[in-house]
């Protein structure tokens, strides 16, 4: 069942959402995060610093002010001296979504839009980053609300995101383009966080330089989104084509050979250098498509994560 359903949110050909979110798949998912994912759920995410926690960093004597309840009882027995267990300190994790919701994330030729398939990643990623305690926060620019939503524990957090995506012409999101949200994430995420940028990554790449900022002080996966019929031409005569982010239109002879094939080879190009420029942000990418199992693709990334 589609997660926007029990929210009253209704579905339709057009806009089809995310599709089925199997639990077993969510399960995995959140398993492969845990086991290889640096930190992205509390228990396997521990600072250098002592306080509370459930790991044993060492095993020292009693000194005044100590907590009694960390008194450890056999060690005390053995040597006749008061000794005390001093743990490794959890600290929570934060995880924010920076999700694409500009004009261009409508397009979609295969089973479903870029946009659901943008919105079922930002709501799987918050299942698994939300468990145990930790935080779950979203950043979405070209609609949404207007302001970030404040990472939140648990699942008021994956509730709170999930009511935000429900309706995609709510505002105008935190940002027109990519650029300037990473700007303003940069600024309100203080703490070190993983940063998941769902986007097609389409148009300007004026983003790359605060990317780069934001990736010196956070764990950044991007998660780019695309569909077959941008990446060549189908024969289908003359036709006209219209930017969904700027409204030019153009009068395109699709039977052409010669235009198909560079066409492709503009595409490619255009893709190798969008994954130049994340790989030299030291991001972690991955490409995800509008047809097929989508969640698949990026749990088995996750899985292959180190």
């Amino acid at each position: 069942m589609s997660p926007f359903r029990a929210f009253g949110v209704v579905e339709t050909p057009e806009r089809p959402g995310p599709g089925p979110m199997p639990e077993p798949l969510l399960r995995a998912l959140e398993l492969s995060i845990g086991r290889r994912v640096d930190g992205l759920l509390a228990g396997d995410h521990r600072s250098h610093l002592l306080g509370r926690g459930s790991e044993l960093a060492q095993v020292r004597p009693y000194e005044p002010g100590d907590d009694v309840r960390l008194i450890d009882w056999n060690v005390t027995a053995r040597t006749r001296v008061t000794h005390v267990r001093v743990q490794l300190a959890e600290r929570v994790l934060v995880t924010w979504v920076v999700l694409d919701r500009t004009p261009s994330m409508g397009f979609g030729t295969a089973d479903r839009r870029k946009a659901d398939v943008a919105t079922g990643v930002a709501l799987a990623l918050g299942h698994a980053a939300s468990l145990r305690g930790n935080r779950v926060g979203l950043a979405a620019f070209g609609g949404g609300p207007a302001a970030p939503l404040p990472p939140r524990q648990g699942r008021a957090g994956l509730v709170g995101m999930l009511l935000a995506l429900g309706d995609e012409d709510d505002g105008e999101g935190v940002a027109t383009e990519l650029a300037p949200a990473l700007t303003l994430l940069g600024a309100a995420a203080r703490q070190r966080a993983l940063v998941a940028v769902v986007s097609d990554f389409r148009g300007s790449r004026d983003w790359r330089s605060p990317l780069v900022d934001v990736a010196a002080r956070h764990d950044v996966l991007a998660v780019e989104i695309r569909d077959p019929r941008e990446d060549e031409l189908v024969d289908v005569g003359e036709v006209w084509f219209t930017d969904p982010e700027t409204g030019a239109r153009l009068r395109v002879d699709t039977g052409d050979a010669g235009l198909r094939a560079r066409f492709a080879e503009a595409a490619a190009e255009d893709r190798r250098q969008v994954a130049a420029d994340l790989a030299s942000a030291r991001a972690s990418h991955v490409v995800l498509a509008t047809s097929g199992d989508w969640l698949r693709g990026l749990a088995s990334h996750l899985g292959r994560r180190r």
